[in-house]
């Protein structure tokens, strides 16, 4: 790879700017209140450490609220337990199971706080992470949510990183910007902290898209106000397990991958008179979500997946909807010689090797910056 192209390639990955304020952090003075909705299904083991983890945030004032969403198994008990041991606690539980998004809302709805978290029964938030975003927060009254980085767990959650190193403002339209720019979304989820005014103006998690209406509401949110970032410490602990919804609800990448375009397809229908340039935004969304299902084909091929069991057909054709001159591209004509068996095993393992640095250097950038 010429010396030229290697840059930009580095460049693009990483980012060469970001019109972005960077900012010293400084402590919090008042007591703010923080509503924390946890909505539970089947998750009853998890529920003592995620409300433990809620209500230990020093210097603000934090009420939990527990959403059961009819769970088979004894959830209800555990919280209607921890309710009466905690008044900063209380339940709300559905008679009938209506699914997740419907539980997220219905606690929502019920927040009183000046700021609202959704954290699932199964995730945990660091001691101090709530105060540390609310302090930003409170420094500046145009921020719409705030978010950091949020560190995966399976068993035991790692030592926390609490030291803030800054913050970042983005302009609402230039994060959304970032998120088309990468064609994918910035956020977890338990790391947000939301203002409630803003979250009383969406109404709540879109039912529409029940996969991925976080990633939805985070850019509707970024139009109502700027969008901050803690930098340098751990501000969710997100849990990795068998049972996780993402896994056994929403299987695989490919899925991701179409639930992702279509969200970006509804935000700009619903938003595109509000936002300046949607029409450059959506192309810029569609050519990133094309070049990265080109490059998970290719991905497909390289790691030895046969045709029986390959999606690369399925990623081929998403790319090709999305922005029909991806076929024009290098990746696609490296995708056309790997169909007719005409790549070697020295251009597949270069390919691999690619694809794994751009997800290194990705998950780098995004873990220093948030973009």
């Amino acid at each position: 790879m010429a010396r030229s192209a290697l840059w930009d390639f580095v460049t693009s990955v990483m980012g060469a700017g970001c019109m972005a304020e960077r900012l010293k952090p400084t402590p919090l003075t008042a007591s703010p209140t923080v509503s924390v909705v946890i909505p539970c299904y089947k998750y009853g083991k998890y529920l003592p450490g995620a409300v433990k983890s809620a209500l230990d945030q020093p210097g603000i004032d934090v009420d939990v609220l527990i959403v059961d969403d009819a769970s088979p198994d004894d959830s209800a008990a555990v919280a209607e337990s921890l309710a009466a041991a905690d008044p900063r606690v209380s339940v709300l539980v559905h008679e009938t199971n209506r699914g997740h998004i419907a539980t997220y809302n219905d606690g929502l709805r019920l927040a009183r706080g000046t700021y609202v978290v959704l954290l699932s029964a199964d995730d945990l938030l660091p001691d101090g992470a709530l105060t540390r975003a609310v302090a930003l927060l409170e420094a500046r009254p145009d921020v719409a949510f705030v978010y950091g980085f949020p560190q995966y767990f399976e068993d035991t959650p790692p030592p926390v990183t609490s030291t803030v190193r800054s913050w970042t403002v983005w302009s609402g339209h230039e994060w959304i910007k970032r998120i088309c720019q990468r064609g994918t979304g910035l956020v977890v989820s338990p790391e947000v902290v939301m203002r409630r005014t803003v979250m009383d103006e969406l109404g709540g998690f879109d039912p529409a898209h029940p996969h991925a209406a976080d990633f939805k509401i985070w850019m509707h949110a970024a139009l109502r106000g700027s969008v901050g970032r803690v930098n340098g410490s751990d501000q969710a602990f997100y849990r990795v397990h068998g049972e996780n919804m993402h896994l056994t609800d929403f299987k695989g990448e490919i899925t991701d991958l179409r639930e992702r375009r279509r969200a970006f397809q509804t935000f700009f229908e619903e938003e595109g008179s509000a936002v300046p340039e949607i029409a450059d935004m959506e192309v810029v969304s569609r050519k990133a979500q094309a070049a990265e299902a080109v490059r998970r084909a290719n991905h497909e091929i390289d790691c030895g997946a046969d045709d029986s069991n390959s999606l690369h057909g399925e990623y081929s054709a998403i790319a090709t909807e999305l922005w029909p001159p991806v076929t024009r591209s290098y990746a696609w004509h490296a995708y056309q010689r790997r169909l007719a068996g005409r790549s070697n095993r020295f251009e597949r393992g270069l390919s691999k090797l690619s694809f794994d640095l751009r997800y290194r250097l990705e998950w780098r950038r995004w873990r220093r910056f948030g973009t």
